[in-house]
């Protein structure tokens, strides 16, 4: 993307650079202060008056020219860095990507610790690697409990995506419970109804498919083509559901209640909608690799097409320019040239 910053009808890929510059005014200081030390020298071995004789064709001036010709030199190459650009080339371009939608458990049982820190924790993280990996693809957001909300529509928006992600909590359910199939239901009413050849859904649970409504929604998402990926939190050992500040969640028999995951009814939703199901055992980035191994290769379908414009690079002028004056500043002799056939 082009930096906005326009200098003298020139825009700056790289305006960040600019600080760069600094390091002429660095040259620039060094070599006074080199020919001052070295006026000093010779002012310390003879007299002022004598510099010509024992100095013949030194020239101040010649000094002086070859400090400015390398400031100049270090200021044209940070010229260079900031990206200069001038001019423009049109060019048709086609984006194509997948529509995926995103559905987070935030059930209270996704506060337990059996995965650290806790699972609501582990699995924003794992949405968050996820994001990172798309690729002009488009993504929606749910959050489902016994209820569902539509946190975030169809979007090409990454860190929208990531800020509402991290506000997420059970303290935003309507009702308490797992209610895969509401989730799945709603997921399908995200997309178009085009086609599920560029559909897909992510569902992100620790909960089991108890009445089989889940299992219902994915056969049904199947028919339409658009595949399930289930991404199941927690362990066999499972943990106890924390309830306020030290507490933990009880059942009617006043017993603390364990939540386990259960994989199987969550790897029936997965295969009955042709996607897969991953825990966190399986892998350290279990929906970073569903993206690049399956999501990433479903037929994608024309996003957004048009124009693009390419920029004209100009930095080649400034480094010509720095090339040169280097040159000029080697090849430049402090001594006058010596009359014809005498000594230099």
């Amino acid at each position: 993307m082009i930096a906005a910053t326009r200098v003298l009808g020139f825009d700056l890929l790289a305006p960040e650079r600019a600080a760069w510059a600094l390091g002429a005014a660095l040259v620039l200081a060094v070599g006074w202060w080199a020919l001052a030390r070295a006026r000093a020298r010779r002012e310390r071995l003879v007299a002022e008056r004598l510099l010509p004789r024992v100095f013949p064709g030194w020239s101040p001036r010649r000094a002086q020219a070859r400090v400015l010709f390398a400031t100049a030199a270090a200021l044209l190459a940070a010229l260079s860095a900031v990206g200069p650009v001038r001019g423009y080339t049109l060019r048709d371009v086609e984006r194509r990507g997948i529509d995926l939608v995103i559905a987070l458990d935030t059930s209270r049982s996704m506060l337990v610790q059996d995965v650290k820190p806790d699972r609501l924790t582990r699995a924003k993280r794992e949405i968050q690697g996820l994001l990172s990996r798309l690729q002009g693809d488009r993504a929606a957001l749910l959050a489902f409990a016994g209820d569902v909300r539509e946190v975030a529509p169809l979007t090409h928006d990454r860190v929208t995506l990531e800020a509402f992600l991290a506000t997420l909590s059970p303290a935003d359910n309507l009702r308490g419970g797992t209610d895969l199939g509401a989730a799945l239901e709603k997921a399908l009413e995200v997309f178009d109804g085009r086609t599920g050849a560029h559909e897909a859904i992510v569902l992100v649970t620790d909960g089991e498919d108890l009445e089989g409504r889940g299992l219902e929604v994915a056969r049904q998402a199947r028919e339409r083509g658009i595949r399930v990926y289930v991404l199941g939190l927690g362990t066999s050992a499972g943990g106890k559901i924390p309830e306020g500040a030290q507490g933990f969640v009880r059942d009617a028999q006043q017993k603390e209640v364990v939540s386990r995951l259960d994989p199987a009814s969550l790897a029936r939703i997965a295969e009955a909608a042709g996607g897969d199901f991953v825990t966190i055992e399986m892998s350290p980035v279990p929906l970073k690799e569903l993206y690049e191994k399956r999501i990433a290769r479903l037929e994608g379908r024309e996003l957004e097409g048009g124009q693009e414009r390419i920029p004209h690079d100009r930095y080649q002028w400034p480094l010509a320019l720095a090339a040169a004056c280097m040159l000029f500043e080697i090849g430049l002799r402090e001594r006058r040239p010596s009359p014809a056939g005498g000594a230099p």
